[in-house]
């Protein structure tokens, strides 16, 4: 997701939601498909909005995979991003890729881990009927964890050598320490299944350009609280912080 502030805005902001590819009714689009390495789709949406809707400052905000692409942009971006560029939130991060598809498969998990592989397939299937010739539907056959539909699929038609080196490449990890710009990352210690190497963890907390917020509840993207209705909170805790937070660059 893309949060953008235009010149002469006051009180508010504009919001420029981000389909990934294969996602949001889009996949006649191009013969690709999506993956967690796709920074570079994030940069060219940020450029686009830059050049043709006369932005002049913004903010990314990403969930999940999300946050790992808008973190790894970022990270990539260092101190040579786009002038406009202010500031970025993460909430449940998948930045270190290989551990959280590990855990995905544990069986605690397993019901997540079905769930999106149902999704997955069906999507994979969809492609292959709309660009007959360019995907393999039996290459499915046996898939039963997500990191053998990374290895099966994603790596083998998005370049990579296998699930390994489609995980080392693609992680935010890589490239946190990188990061120039105010950046907020909201992550829960009970995430059933985002994991944060020690060694992640170390990178986020030396960048002093990074705000950390680990806490103790919020599950998967799943921050709630108390409402009140009469100051307008909703009791979605961590997408206020992202708000609140991003308001600080309008």
């Amino acid at each position: 997701m893309l949060g953008v502030a235009r010149n002469g805005l006051a009180a508010g902001m504009n919001v420029v939601l981000m389909n990934q590819r294969n996602c949001g009714g889009m996949d006649h689009c191009a013969p690709t498909l999506y993956n967690s390495s796709r920074s570079e789709d994030v940069a060219a949406v940020a450029r686009h909005v830059v050049e043709h809707d006369s932005v002049s400052r913004f903010a990314l905000v990403g969930f999940s995979m999300g946050g790992n692409l808008v973190l790894k942009l970022a990270g990539e971006w260092g101190r040579n991003g786009p002038a406009q560029f202010r500031g970025l939130a993460a909430v449940c991060a998948a930045m270190d890729l290989a551990e959280s598809a590990d855990a995905l498969h544990e069986a605690s998990n397993r019901i997540y881990e079905y769930y999106f592989l149902m999704q997955l397939f069906q999507r994979f299937r969809h492609k292959a009927k709309l660009f007959p010739g360019s995907f393999d539907v039996s290459r499915l056959r046996g898939i039963s964890s997500l990191r053998a539909f990374d290895d099966r699929i994603t790596a083998y038609y998005c370049g990579f050598t296998g699930a390994d080196d489609y995980y080392a490449r693609a992680a935010a990890s890589n490239v946190v320490d990188g990061i120039a710009v105010p950046a907020l990352i909201i992550h829960a210690a009970n995430d059933p299944f985002i994991r944060i190497r020690p060694e992640t963890r170390q990178h986020i907390l030396a960048n002093p350009n990074i705000t950390y917020i680990e806490t103790q509840d919020g599950g998967h993207c799943a921050f709630l609280g108390d409402r009140n209705g009469d100051e307008g909170d909703d009791g979605r805790w961590a997408e206020r912080e992202v708000v609140e937070f991003v308001k600080r660059f309008q």
